[in-house]
């Protein structure tokens, strides 16, 4: 990738299927080997890593938050509903991407209809699709 992605210091996968997860960091290790790549398995863990709770205390903010919708207990829209209580300089750094396997339109209207969203992906993750999420987002 071009010196656009030094400006991503982390991403944050958050999906309770662990398979998607190693998947999508070997992904994106490969695409962007200078930037951290932390996989969590929920909701709650993903606004843990967000805040610097307990294990996460001296992790890097991420630039871009690949976010499942289908999740046990707290799901994508709950975290949702949590990020947006969050302050304004959590939201100023970070993109959120809804990554899913959900072919229901209503998914997609009702997730571009959240301002904090900006991408709405289908699973599994591309190179190509991680390139125009960075090259979009994160260009001068």
């Amino acid at each position: 990738m071009n010196e656009k992605i030094n400006k991503l210091e982390c991403v944050l996968l958050i999906d309770d299927d662990e398979a998607t997860n190693f998947y999508h960091k070997i992904i994106l290790k490969e695409e962007c080997t200078q930037v951290h790549v932390q996989a969590v398995s929920s909701a709650k863990e993903g606004l843990d890593f967000l805040l610097g709770r307990e294990t996460f205390a001296d992790s890097p903010k991420p630039g871009i938050i690949f976010l499942d919708i289908n999740m046990p207990g707290m799901n994508g829209w709950d975290f949702l509903a949590k990020y947006n209580e969050l302050s304004s300089d959590i939201h100023e750094r970070s993109v959120i991407a809804m990554l899913t396997t959900s072919i229901n339109p209503d998914d997609r209207e009702r997730a571009t209809a959240i301002p904090v969203v900006k991408e709405f992906v289908h699973k599994p993750l591309t190179p190509e699709v991680f390139k125009k999420i960075v090259q979009k987002n994160f260009a001068d």
